[in-house]
């Protein structure tokens, strides 16, 4: 990435030093950290108040862009009142500085760049689902600018755990295409404006990949209809500057889709947004719209596993334990156990394709066990008393 990228960035984003409200807008949101790699992490937690833990809810990770921060993102790509009624938990997690000592999240493909990114949004993931009922099926990522690249690596590294991710105003860079090894039919939503000077829409030469392109390789990755249906969307505010286009490309395997959004003459910013840092569309919310996307899609069904329950079923006894739980499996085949500790650190890691086995933990607490095979993820809450 560019300096000349990374000022544009900063630019943008300097904006947002306007937005110290947003910590008392949100301080119904929960501040969290856990320590992965010996590094603290931060995150932004938002639970409804309809959330009662009754019944397994969908997690949406809202990652934020380059020289931002969890709690404006929180603000500027605003889910909370979506979640207050469709009953979905909420996180914005704080990236790490950079080597210009500027925040943000490990997806530009420079080599210099070290920090675990995916590993620890993983291990977030972990955290949340120890404390709150997940269903690991419905785990979305998305994210503003260099939160759409973050959650375009998440697809393409983190496939095991992501059903579904949206970029506004992000892309990827052209080494981590290549590389990108997404495990299954991945939908995926770009909102992107024409006019970006950030992320330029046409791409550059610094290997930021073109919107089109972009998306014509998610197209084909799915299997999706090369022709999509195109809809002008009304154009309800006419003093925006600027106008868009929906692009739904369907048909692709296990019914995944790919969607963009292109706002004509818009610039870095997202559209709905109370506020402007550039030419925002407020033709449609852009939140609204990922949800919308998002709600459609569960992980068991991207996998082609049809009856996830029945095929990965298994159970643990005694629960709560001493220490040593018994695990037995309805089939013979290759597992990886994980077993994460309720800040998210990984505790132990196996691999094993025995039906019966047990496991000791000697110390007193929660975990979260997961056995990931061909047939998908599932998960089981461990207490030993």
């Amino acid at each position: 990435m560019s300096k000349t990228d990374k000022d544009h960035m900063k630019q943008t984003f300097i904006a947002f030093a306007l937005l110290l409200t947003a910590q008392t807008l949100f301080a119904q949101s929960l501040e969290e950290s856990l320590t992965h790699d010996g590094i603290q992490r931060d995150y932004r937690l938002y639970a409804p108040s309809i959330y009662d833990g009754s019944e397994s809810v969908p997690l949406v990770i809202n990652l934020h862009g380059y020289t931002s921060n969890a709690a404006q993102q929180e603000f500027y790509g605003d889910f909370t009142s979506i979640a207050d009624t469709a009953n979905f938990i909420l996180v914005a997690p704080d990236g790490t500085l950079d080597a210009s000592n500027t925040t943000f999240w490990n997806a530009f493909g420079s080599p210099t760049e070290t920090v675990d990114d995916v590993g620890f949004l993983s291990a977030l993931i972990d955290t949340i689902a120890s404390a709150y009922n997940i269903d690991l099926n419905r785990v979305y990522s998305t994210g503003m600018s260099n939160g759409g690249f973050m959650s375009y690596t998440l697809a393409c590294q983190l496939s095991n755990r992501i059903a579904a991710v949206a970029s506004v105003t992000g892309t990827m860079v052209t080494p981590n295409l290549n590389a990108c090894d997404a495990q299954h039919p991945t939908p995926v939503m770009q909102i992107h404006g024409t006019a970006d000077p950030t992320v330029p829409y046409l791409g550059n030469a610094q290997g930021f990949v073109a919107v089109e392109a972009l998306v014509d390789y998610w197209v084909a990755f799915n299997n999706c209809n090369t022709t999509p249906t195109e809809t002008a969307v009304p154009d309800v505010n006419q003093t925006d500057g600027c106008t868009a286009d929906h692009f739904v490309y369907s048909g692709g395997d296990a019914g995944s889709t790919v969607e963009l959004y292109r706002i004509n003459g818009g610039a870095h910013t997202w559209p709905g947004a109370l506020f402007n840092i550039g030419v925002t569309n407020q033709d449609f919310s852009a939140s609204v719209e990922i949800w919308r996307f998002f709600n459609q899609y569960r992980l068991n069904e991207l996998v082609g596993v049809e009856e996830l329950e029945s095929e990965s079923s298994f159970s643990v006894y005694p629960n709560p334990s001493e220490n040593l739980f018994t695990l037995r499996f309805e089939k013979v085949v290759n597992r990886s156990i994980q077993i994460h500790n309720s800040v998210g650190q990984l505790v132990k890691q196996f691999n094993t394709n025995s039906n019966s086995l047990e496991l000791n933990l000697e110390e007193s607490g929660m975990y979260l066990l997961s056995v990931v095979s061909d047939e998908g993820i599932r998960t089981k809450k461990l207490i030993v008393k």
